[in-house]
């Protein structure tokens, strides 16, 4: 339990940095949603085509992986969308909780990764979020579409930026490098992993920033589901498939950990403009945040 504190624990210590700072307005209201732009727009995906483009990719058993997490991920959102009308929400909340359960915070999974388990962590966790990003957009953009929240206008849009996200065309791009043989060669791959570096203690510190204590209130049972669902069962779910499909340590403890990590902040901006619940969202991304840093090494204790 200690190694697991060890390695968990710096980052839980930006993260209320980051809280810290947001509380205060420091360095100012304006700095935090552009820093932000560029940690999702330039620095993380950076950081995915280093780690993808010269990995050793053939070491991770990319199909197993797969069963675990997305055979957890496809088997909540299937389970969630059957049991809609027993969880007695409006369509906006029950979005909220939809997403609450399926995305995760990726910046907390590839700090982690690299954390437990050096350059063999980050690589299965490049891998891991080059399978389960698409899937979690296309479901959770599904998830609107389906509970009527989102409108027809905004259908095209919301696809045209799935087919644009940042992470999404990081990973096609680190893995055409890698599968192509071209990699990273000479400087360029200098510059494009000295830009990624910067991407993991920002993107933590602003995971902070991005925490709204006030927004708790008021939103007891969608929360405590959410809560549930994502730092419980799912956890469980992953490492009982882990445990069956017979993957090895690192990447059972990667699997264990992606699957046990809050919610991600950016499911808060897709709430406001597909018709959410935002408010119910920013609540969830707080209270699991702040859980999190009990459940999640608690989870990884138990694996080891």
């Amino acid at each position: 339990m200690s190694g697991v504190n060890e390695a968990l624990g710096p980052l839980f210590l930006l993260i209320l940095l980051g809280a810290l700072l947001g509380w205060r307005r420091i360095p100012g209201d304006d700095f935090w949603p552009a820093m932000e732009r560029l940690i999702y727009f330039l620095l993380f995906p950076a950081m995915l085509i280093a780690t993808l483009a010269t990995a050793d990719v053939a070491q991770v058993p990319v199909l197993r992986l797969a069963v675990a997490l997305l055979g957890t991920m496809s088997l909540f959102a299937l389970a969630l969308w059957c049991g809609r009308h027993r969880l007695g929400l409006t369509p906006a909340a029950f979005t909220s909780l939809f997403q609450g359960t399926l995305r995760f915070n990726t910046y907390v999974g590839v700090a982690g990764a690299a954390a437990l388990h050096g350059q063999a962590g980050a690589t299965v966790a490049a891998v891991a979020v080059a399978l389960m990003v698409p899937l979690a957009n296309i479901l959770c953009v599904g998830g609107f579409i389906a509970a009527g929240t989102l409108g027809a206008s905004s259908l095209g849009r919301s696809f045209a930026a799935l087919a644009r996200n940042p992470l999404i065309l990081a990973c096609v791009i680190g893995i055409t490098l890698n599968l192509s043989g071209i990699g990273l060669p000479g400087w360029l791959g200098g510059a494009v992993e000295l830009t990624g570096r910067a991407a993991l203690p920002l993107g933590l510190i602003a995971v902070g920033v991005a925490l709204r204590p006030r927004a708790l209130t008021g939103h007891g049972r969608a929360f405590w589901w959410s809560a549930t669902l994502k730092l419980g069962a799912t956890p469980l779910v992953v490492l009982s498939l882990a445990w069956l499909t017979g993957l090895d340590p690192v990447s059972r403890d990667i699997a264990l950990l992606f699957a046990a990590l809050p919610t991600a902040t950016s499911a808060y901006i897709l709430a406001r403009q597909l018709g959410g619940d935002a408010e119910l969202m920013a609540a969830l991304i707080t209270g699991q945040t702040l859980l999190a840093m009990v459940t999640l090494p608690a989870w990884m204790a138990l694996a080891s």
